[in-house]
């Protein structure tokens, strides 16, 4: 056991205490510190006991203890928890030293930690770490942005510690500055997305097709199985939907009240898209669903005087859930195609050169959006390293094409039974929107130029025009 530990942690909430017992039990020797001093004794003395894991009572003697260049990972609340710890245990680090932000930071502020802590001779990443608290402990998603000395230098560790797949782990240098925190900001973003169209199918065959949640269950257990949508969300979905409530003897799903809160990665993946220019209307959707589930009160006094019943959707139910099964899989392709496009953007405007085929690559395994439809999502921008949409890949320009009539119908059938499908159809009309040689926005710059001479450009002729339309 050498005299110095390899690796240093702060923050022992479960995330923290896993991701130390995930590198002890790699090999690597750990110093841990937490503000409050008692959770580093119970750490010490229960999970990490007979461990090469030294706690620490103050940052003196934690950065002491830690080899130099000191490595440091902070897991600490995003925002100024992450400010505050950095200014506290600055005052014992040497120049050179390497400051690792686990959270799930707003990568503006990685931008300017960065930028700071470079000016003071010191180096800084900040990484999306994605697998929940069961991922840090068995091995996460990995996704490192800053100086690449730095990640050099940490290399050996994450790699080791990530989720490992038969295309290796699921670790990469990501790229300058905020990059791993951006990259992590859209993959929660995707999440957002996938997980309102899941909740959208539950709600189909729930309330407009009267299934039980053990039935609709078994549905998502026969696609995780035969389908290329089979991923960890789906995974889940089928054991939640499958718990009973012991109080009740009911499904549990069903006694939960439907208000759904956001931690903010979602949201500040709409706001960036909006900045950058990208549209990513089924991410936006599932945003504005969260928001609307926080109406409670408005929504049941709108269901009495809106009359808001659902209308039961009848005829052959296996047919319905076939273009179910049709809309989700294109749906959830939109997701990940918008949050694809939203980084080929920030990779060139924020020059961030960041490698979509090895980002869909690291989140094969760990992470939470891990699914079959990211090794032909890795394929895709293997084989077209500056390909301009998922959509327009060979393999799911064919998959689209072949499902989309499945698609319209089960977006018409919950409409037809007023349930609201908001990320369904906002992602068809994605699909269709970006499909059309002509959108209606010519008539939008005819209406610019008239209230507000904004000039129009004209398909017949170069050059930019004005028309005085209020001619005498």
């Amino acid at each position: 056991m050498s005299e110095k530990q390899q690796i240093g942690l702060i923050g022992l909430a479960v995330m923290g205490q896993n991701l130390v017992l995930n590198m002890a039990n790699k090999g690597f020797s750990v110093a841990v510190f937490n503000r409050t001093t008692s959770k580093t004794d119970d750490f010490i003395a229960g999970p990490a006991a007979g461990k090469n894991i030294k706690g620490c009572k103050t940052l003196q003697e934690f950065a002491d203890s830690l080899e130099l260049p000191r490595r440091i990972i902070i897991m600490v609340k995003a925002g100024k928890g992450v400010d505050d710890m950095i200014e506290q245990v600055k005052p014992y680090l040497s120049k050179g030293d390497i400051l690792f932000d686990g959270g799930n930071s707003y990568f503006p502020d990685t931008e300017r930690r960065c930028k700071q802590l470079e000016a003071e001779g010191f180096q800084f990443i900040g990484s999306g770490i994605s697998g929940g608290e069961e991922g840090a402990l068995k091995g996460p998603s990995i996704m490192p942005g800053g100086p690449r000395k730095a990640y050099e230098a940490m290399e050996p560790i994450l790699t080791r510690i990530a989720a490992q797949t038969n295309d290796g782990p699921c670790c990469t240098y990501i790229g300058p500055r905020g990059a791993g925190h951006f990259v992590k900001m859209v993959h929660n973003g995707i999440e957002y997305g996938i997980m309102q169209l899941i909740a959208e199918t539950y709600d189909v065959m729930s309330r407009g097709m009267g299934m039980s949640a053990p039935e609709i269950a078994q549905i998502f257990a026969d696609w995780n199985a035969n389908e290329l949508i089979g991923g960890y969300l789906c995974e889940i979905t089928v054991e939640v939907l499958n718990r009973m409530d012991p109080d009740t003897g009911k499904p549990l799903v069903d006694v939960i009240l439907d208000t759904a809160q956001q931690k903010g990665t979602g949201k500040w993946t709409s706001q960036t898209a909006l900045d950058l220019g990208v549209p990513t209307p089924t991410i936006n959707e599932a945003v504005t669903g969260r928001i609307m589930s926080g109406y409670k009160a408005e929504r049941i006094k709108a269901a009495k005087t809106l009359r808001g019943k659902i209308k039961p959707i009848g005829g052959d139910r296996a047919k319905m859930i076939q273009q179910l099964r049709d809309a989700f899989y294109c749906s959830v392709v939109c997701s990940y195609a918008q949050g694809m496009a939203l980084m080929r953007r920030a990779s060139e405007d924020l020059d961030y050169k960041l490698d979509l085929a090895d980002i869909a690559r690291i989140w094969k395994g760990g992470c939470i959006i891990r699914s079959k439809l990211l090794d032909p999502i890795k394929e895709a921008y293997a084989k077209k390293k500056h390909l301009e949409n998922l959509l327009v890949s060979r393999f799911f320009a064919r998959e689209l094409k072949k499902r989309q009539a499945n698609w319209r119908r089960a977006v018409a059938t919950a409409i037809k039974a007023n349930i609201p499908a908001a990320g369904y159809s906002a992602s068809l009309a994605y699909f269709d929107a970006y499909r059309s040689e002509r959108l209606p926005a010519n008539l939008i710059q005819g209406l610019r130029d008239y209230f507000g001479a904004h000039t129009f450009e004209r398909l017949d002729k170069e050059g930019t025009f004005h028309i005085e339309w209020m001619q005498k």
